[in-house]
């Protein structure tokens, strides 16, 4: 990143010290120090007030970075969907582990448990399809070259879009088959 060395450059240039930088931005010492080294980016806010202090475009201040910004945008949301799937993973076996012996052992209050796990279960599959949604990706091809941060090219996504539709009906059929089973080992326990 370019901007930790401009943001330095022209805080001397004006004369302040990262105290005085730090007051009139309403930020610490500390977070000035984290810009300047590139440890943390400025918010927007900070950005603009930086901007009017040195009586310069928010363009000149950030140009080059431009980039840098889109691409470490891109990477929280692929670092938030890989969070979200390990925790629906997580919930989906905990909701097929946990159902017999709650209902079994607890009975009402047991089903009321597992209906809470299921709904944030239910919770963490629709942001995931949400993000699906949001980034275009539907297809294993595209989900594990977006897990892995990457994006393919105009003829591979034209060939994933073509499979989408078969791959919705193998998905309805596995959940189909999943939710027969969980209905079966219910029934053969209770």
């Amino acid at each position: 990143m370019e901007l930790g060395s401009r943001i330095k450059d022209f805080r001397t240039k004006a004369g302040l010290t990262q105290e005085e930088f730090a007051e009139r931005l309403y930020v610490s010492r500390q977070t000035i120090s984290s810009w300047e080294n590139d440890k943390s980016y400025p918010d927007i806010h900070s950005l603009l007030m930086m901007s009017d202090l040195f009586a310069i475009s928010l363009d000149t201040l950030i140009k080059g970075d431009i980039e840098i910004m889109k691409e470490k945008v891109d990477q929280n949301i692929v670092n938030d969907f890989k969070k979200d799937n390990w925790i629906f993973a997580i919930l989906v076996l905990v909701c097929i582990l946990t159902a017999v012996p709650l209902m079994k052992h607890l009975g009402a209050l047991g089903t009321m448990i597992w209906g809470i796990i299921a709904s944030v279960t239910i919770y963490y599959a629709m942001r995931i399809e949400k993000a699906k949604k949001d980034n275009e990706v539907y297809t294993y091809k595209e989900i594990v070259a977006f897990y892995n941060g990457e994006k393919l090219d105009s003829i591979e996504k034209a060939r994933e879009e073509g499979k989408r539709n078969y791959q919705r009906i193998i998905y309805l059929l596995i959940g189909a088959l999943t939710g027969i089973i969980v209905a079966v080992i219910i029934h053969y326990f209770m």
